[in-house]
């Protein structure tokens, strides 16, 4: 006999009910035959914990117990995926776990009882118990009397039993793509800060500090030697007021790469110029904005081109650069382009993946065109807020 193969909605393959028991059957009827028992647990559990619970809400046990028999019907659900799985051949990503209880009892509660995942499996459990006495009847009877047809019978309740189990044990694609995505987002920042935060430590501890270290040893013997032999606590005193200059100018640096006082006096167009005068190829810099965006967008703006900029100094091999910053719509757009000899690449551990990760934390986007022997064309694009919206200090990406 010719298989016919068909595809659900999901574009997932479903087997195809042919005469013969092999394996694909027998999942199926297996599937068929234990949703007596998994539906009549479920019903009773459905039932008993949360019509008890519910019945009980107006008294200080009520919504405790509902909430907790939501996380018991959250496991039932995921027990009835794994048999999916396993007999029906049926892939569902498990829904995003529940935060863990900070903010206090009461809104830990309340966050359970209102539970869409809890609340869809209970929905599940308690609509399976006709169907499951349906199907292990139906199961039971064709294995006797109707065994040549069998198959076909197990194929079509097996894909009804597949389409429930996607209708209602499936998480909300939107909302749970979304929440991992702002979990993954989350990691990202608290990385970037915390290796910022060492970044900066080392910057002190080996620039500054260790200057100011040699500053005081060096006016403390200028000290000793001033009265027994002033010309000798001259030279010292000259060489201590060189290091002063020497550990000035590398706070500068570091204030510079914590926020530039240029961006924040004058906006991205000044403070873009200053950092291409840095670039060792020539950037041609051109920002259209006829009002300046949230000091948190535009921190993050600058600290996106500076690197680019550093990029193209180092690695690029370019004789010209280009700088495009503008507005679209909510967006802020910015485009970085060299004619270097390309080759850039997303791989991980680049500077570039670190500036795609930050950007994506923030809800932006970065996409780059580097193709071998050039040009090379990084556009980003940022979230536009509105300077009056802007309640925190500028941050870097």
């Amino acid at each position: 006999m010719t298989e016919r193969q068909s595809r659900d909605g999901d574009g997932e393959r479903l087997p195809p009910p042919r005469l013969a028991y092999d394996r694909t059957t027998w999942k199926e009827i297996a599937h068929l035959l234990a949703n007596l028992p998994v539906s009549l647990v479920g019903f009773t559990y459905v039932m008993t914990v949360l019509l008890t619970g519910g019945v009980l809400a107006l008294t200080v046990i009520g919504f405790p117990m509902l909430a907790a028999g939501l996380l018991g019907a959250r496991q039932l659900g995921r027990l009835e995926r794994a048999r999916a799985r396993r007999l029906l051949g049926v892939r569902i990503d498990e829904p995003t776990p529940l935060p863990r209880r900070r903010t206090g009892f009461l809104p830990w509660l309340w966050m359970t009882v209102k539970d869409p995942v809890g609340w869809r499996t209970v929905l599940y459990d308690f609509m399976r118990l006709p169907w499951g006495i349906l199907t292990f009847t139906v199961t039971v009877v064709s294995l006797f009397v109707l065994w040549p047809v069998l198959p076909f019978l197990a194929r079509g309740m097996a894909s009804a039993d597949r389409a429930m189990v996607r209708a209602l044990l499936s998480p909300s694609d939107e909302l749970e793509r979304r929440i991992a995505e702002l979990e993954s987002d989350r990691g990202v920042v608290v990385d970037t800060a915390a290796a910022d935060l060492r970044r900066i430590e080392r910057d002190l501890h080996d620039g500054a500090q260790a200057r100011l270290v040699n500053l005081a040893m060096g006016l403390g013997l200028a000290k000793e030697k001033l009265l027994e032999d002033p010309d000798a606590a001259a030279t010292m005193v000259a060489e201590a007021h060189g290091e002063v200059k020497l550990a000035l100018q590398e706070l500068r640096d570091l204030a510079r790469g914590i926020h530039p006082a240029v961006l924040t006096d004058r906006g991205l167009d000044a403070a873009l110029s200053s950092v291409a005068t840095r670039c060792t190829v020539p950037v041609k810099v051109t920002v259209d904005l006829v009002a300046r965006p949230a000091a948190a967008i535009e921190g993050i703006a600058y600290f996106t081109v500076s690197e680019l900029l550093q990029n193209i100094s180092k690695h690029s091999a370019a004789r010209t650069a280009s700088v495009e910053v503008w507005r679209s719509a909510d967006r802020l757009l910015i485009q970085v382009e060299d004619d270097g000899r390309g080759g850039a690449r997303l791989a991980d551990g680049t500077g570039m993946k670190g500036l795609a990760d930050r950007l994506g934390a923030v809800d932006g986007l970065f996409v780059l065109d580097s193709p071998a022997g050039g040009p090379t064309v990084v556009t980003a694009e940022l979230p536009w807020r509105d300077r009056s919206e802007d309640q925190g200090a500028p941050s870097r990406p």
